[in-house]
């Protein structure tokens, strides 16, 4: 299927590895020029690299995306390099893994400035552009954890699931404009973050990392932990032209894990 968005210009935040960077290869492989962002410049350029080798144009930016003032600066290389913002996927690190009582006020504000104010930020900063050219693709990259809370992930859960509800505000907001807003939540997925959480629990559990993946393949009804690229091609379709109906959607893309009906 031809995704439609050759030549179209894509943000994707935190994109040099895991999640992030599987989005920025899918869209490149549709001929999307795409500008990656993060804190480490030597994983960037390896991305910005393989991006390249695709045949199209790439850029690679070092910033925090939990400062408002690293983000405008990406966003203004992006449209100084590449030109005007067609598709943003916005993607963070996960907050502080703690239960409730072991989590303080600096833990919680942290966590809002990580993974909900950024999103809103990088938002504002593509959303005129958009409604100008009356079309565009918003992806948030969020987590099964909005729809499935986990007691270890308290911080994440309550910020995730208030991102379902900033993605549906906005489509609603931005729907007659050609912007379609969509959230995919992830299940288990080997990355980074995956590796850390598994030490994580696998600690609280008593037993080895290496125990604490087999038995989370086990409950998963795929039986088997997701790969990246298969994250980030369900990434491209919602940003892609065929897709120009669906939005303020959260989609799971966990394997069958989440078992709920809504």
């Amino acid at each position: 299927m031809d995704l439609g968005i050759r030549g179209k210009v894509a943000m994707v935040a935190a994109g040099s590895k895991g999640l992030g960077r599987a989005a920025a290869l899918a869209l490149a492989a549709e001929g999307c020029a795409v500008s990656i962002c993060s804190r480490g410049a030597e994983a960037l350029e390896t991305t910005r690299a393989e991006l390249e080798a695709l045949g199209v144009p790439a850029l690679a930016v070092v910033a925090d995306i939990s400062t408002a003032e690293d983000l405008a600066g990406w966003h203004a290389a992006t449209v100084a390099g590449l030109g005007p913002v067609d598709i943003l996927v916005t993607n963070t690190g996960g907050p502080k893994a703690a239960t409730f009582d072991h989590l303080s006020d600096a833990d919680w504000a942290a966590g809002v400035d990580s993974t909900l104010l950024n999103v809103v930020r990088m938002t504002r900063l593509v959303l005129p552009a958009m409604k100008a050219r009356q079309w565009g693709r918003i992806v948030h990259i969020t987590s099964l954890v909005a729809k499935q809370p986990y007691p270890l992930l308290t911080i994440s859960s309550t910020l995730r699931a208030g991102l379902s509800g900033l993605t549906r505000t906005l489509a609603l907001e931005t729907a007659a404009d050609g912007i379609t807003v969509n959230a995919l939540l992830p299940g288990h997925v080997m990355t980074d973050r995956q590796h850390h959480l598994a030490e994580v629990k696998s600690q609280a559990e008593g037993i080895t990392v290496e125990e604490h993946f087999r038995r989370q393949a086990a409950a998963i009804p795929a039986r088997r932990i997701g790969e990246p690229a298969e994250v980030g091609a369900v990434i491209a379709f919602l940003c892609s032209g065929p897709a120009s109906y669906l939005t303020g959607q959260s989609l799971l893309v966990d394997g069958g894990l989440v078992q709920g009906t809504f």
